[in-house]
């Protein structure tokens, strides 16, 4: 898969803004399904996403092999050079620091922008330790680096005290917040560095967090009603926040169907029923969507086709 020559690729951390989309990655007969994602690079491209993450949560990168994960990142590129110039990020996580430094080593090359690093799970280290352990990574990397602080996954929070000197780092440009308290979320806003970005990577509080300051958002639920999602952020920037919650009004309710069971399971159903992928597999240990929720999401569906089609109905007929 190296030898694909593809253009080289200069983004600014300026870029780190607005609505990024944590890509799923489609799944068909246990394999990767290259033409499925090739589809949905083309109809994300088309739509006002500023950033793609790779193999992270909703990738379902914890599954992948590393060959898949460079099919899966050259495949992405290639698709995007067709189309259009956009950032990309690959998310890695792992408690072994010297494991990742390998995995910094190996994918230095490759055709991404950031990477998108977990904090280390399980072994719950100290403030201390994760310092040093994003201290190696950024000393290593060829690419710069978000950290992706999400506790309640990997049981240890990267407190406001450590993150800011992390920020300091000429390699670290900025955070996924999912630290789940707001008073952190507030406080970090409040003290970091001007350059160093913040999105949120909470769906249910993508408003609140860009009306709090956050920079944008990675956002899985924005792999439907993309355009809304993409509107709330310019809305709120523009400083139209009456504007900017109604349109959130539009998709918090759809936010929360989409993880009603566990990601991407609901967000990969909705896809699959819609056309954008051939298959809603996912892979052990998560498993396709109740046949409850299967219901509740055929007739958001249905009400949410329709809703478009009157709408665009009504434009024909003002236009006429």
């Amino acid at each position: 898969m190296t030898e694909l020559q593809l253009s080289p690729r200069i983004f600014s951390t300026s870029c780190l803004h607005g609505l990024w989309l944590p890509l799923v990655t489609p799944f068909r007969d246990g394999e990767l399904d290259e033409t499925s994602l090739r589809r949905l690079v083309r109809h994300y491209t088309a739509l006002p996403v500023d950033g793609l993450v790779l193999a992270a949560t909703t990738g379902e990168g914890l599954t992948l092999t590393a060959e898949e994960t460079e099919r899966l990142v050259f495949t992405v590129a290639d698709e995007i050079g067709r189309a259009t110039n956009l950032p990309v990020c690959l998310g890695l996580s792992g408690s072994n620091t010297s494991a990742l430094l390998a995995t910094l080593d190996r994918t230095a090359a490759w055709p991404i922008d950031f990477y998108l690093i977990s904090c280390p799970y399980y072994s719950r280290p100290s403030q201390r330790g994760i310092e040093l352990h994003f201290t190696a990574l950024a000393e290593r990397t060829a690419h710069p680096v978000l950290i992706y602080n999400i506790p309640y996954r990997t049981g240890v929070n990267l407190g406001n005290a450590s993150m800011l000197r992390l920020a300091g780092h000429r390699n670290i440009v900025g955070l996924k917040d999912c630290c789940a308290d707001r008073s952190q979320s507030l406080d970090l806003l409040q003290r970091r560095p001007d350059d160093f970005a913040f999105l949120t990577g909470e769906d249910a509080h993508y408003h609140e967090a860009l009306a709090d300051g956050a920079d944008g958002g990675i956002v899985a639920a924005a792999h439907v009603e993309t355009e809304i999602f993409a509107e709330v952020a310019r809305l709120v920037t523009a400083g139209e926040h009456d504007a900017a919650l109604s349109a959130w009004l539009e998709v918090a309710d759809l936010t929360r169907l989409l993880f009603a069971e566990p990601s991407p399971a609901p967000i990969k159903h909705w896809l699959w029923c819609t056309g954008l992928i051939d298959s809603a597999q996912v892979r052990l240990p998560m498993t396709e969507v109740s046949a409850e929720l299967a219901v509740q999401l055929d007739r958001e569906i249905e009400w949410r086709s329709l809703r478009h089609c009157e709408e665009r109905s009504d434009e024909a007929i003002q236009l006429s």
